[in-house]
């Protein structure tokens, strides 16, 4: 299980290569929450960063998917 400050790193870096990599995909970053809700738990703020990090990977995933479709 990675650091929250590993999870911060990773959401950041993958936010910058959606932007570079895939600028068709920003807009969807546009459509994402921006912020992280914080609550008191930490375990709760754990689980919001881990799940908008792999939501960031989702998109990725999906869109090279749909690339990979539209080549065949």
């Amino acid at each position: 299980m990675p650091s929250k400050d590993t999870l911060n790193s990773k959401i950041l870096a993958i936010t910058l290569k959606i932007n570079t990599e895939y600028p068709e995909l920003s807009k969807y970053l546009n459509e994402m929450p921006t912020t992280i809700p914080y609550v008191k738990n930490p375990d709760v703020n754990y689980f919001a960063l881990e799940e908008y990090y792999n939501s960031l990977k989702n998109i990725v995933k999906m869109y090279n998917l749909n690339q990979k479709q539209k080549e065949m």
